[in-house]
């Protein structure tokens, strides 16, 4: 079944377990190339510009959400023609809504918080690092981190992460990773932008919700294990011209996934 449609729980105490259902491609209902609203059917789950629902019955087990999301900012990460893009409407996004499992119903307004985005490609890259960090705030609006790395053709890799801090986002290319000891599921890094703000950023993805999922190639010729924790810890280090070094950090408020392997 080529359109899949997945639901993962990660419980605060325990294992992760994939709920992943297939359809038929002829039951799709894909909004067009740069229409608006955006939307996306498949049975009965649908995605669109501020909402998401689902029903699947997997293995024995019932999962069901119903959830709306809200949030200020949004970016294109990468759009690099027939490769395919990465687009986050929805940074730090906050929800609402209800989800159960196995006749266990959460309901709340706000449910929780975190990122909604779309992903487009001809195939899946031969290797990726992604993370997203979600930074709630005493004393103001949250900040988010998103960061990419991913091979590109011609031996090239694209390498970006956006911050957004205090209202404002920064873009940070050419991100060099940092080589030191560290848990074998991290991602360290420190980059900078043009105008001299410096990052030095750790995602620890290495405890117990690590996660491998089984994605589906775009071929549809077979699948390939892919490591996810969505409850990941992140810490950031922000340098700023002419300003105070600010420390951000969140015990499990990032997702952290990695593809492949890089060479």
């Amino acid at each position: 079944m080529p359109v899949q449609v997945w639901a993962t729980w990660f419980p605060s105490q325990g294992t992760p377990q994939s709920f992943i259902q297939g359809f038929p491609i002829a039951g799709l209902q894909l909004s067009p190339k740069d229409h608006r609203p955006f939307t996306f059917r498949i049975g009965e789950n649908a995605i669109d510009d501020g909402s998401c629902r689902g029903a699947l019955l997997v293995h024995g087990h019932a999962i069901s959400w119903n959830l709306r999301y809200r949030s200020t900012f949004r970016f294109t990460m990468s759009s690099k023609g027939w490769i395919g893009f990465t687009r986050t409407p929805h940074s730090e996004a906050v929800f609402s809504g209800s989800i159960s499992l196995d006749g266990r119903t959460w309901e709340g307004d706000p449910i929780g918080f975190g990122v909604q985005g779309h992903n487009c490609g001809y195939r899946h890259r031969k290797f990726w690092n992604w993370a997203h960090a979600f930074f709630v705030q005493e004393n103001g609006p949250p900040s988010t981190l998103e960061a990419l790395v991913y091979e590109m053709p011609f031996g090239l890799i694209f390498r970006k992460a956006v911050l957004w801090h205090k209202g404002a986002a920064h873009v940070f290319r050419d991100l060099i990773d940092v080589n030191e000891d560290s848990e074998p599921f991290q991602w360290s890094f420190q980059a900078s932008t043009k105008d001299g703000m410096r990052l030095r950023a750790t995602i620890d993805g290495s405890r117990q919700s690590l996660h491998t999922l089984p994605y589906l190639k775009t071929n549809c010729s077979g699948s390939f294990q892919v490591a996810n924790n969505s409850l990941a810890s992140a810490r950031l280090r922000i340098e700023a011209r002419g300003e105070a070094v600010e420390i951000l950090e969140t015990e499990n408020g990032a997702v952290l996934e990695k593809g492949g392997s890089q060479p």
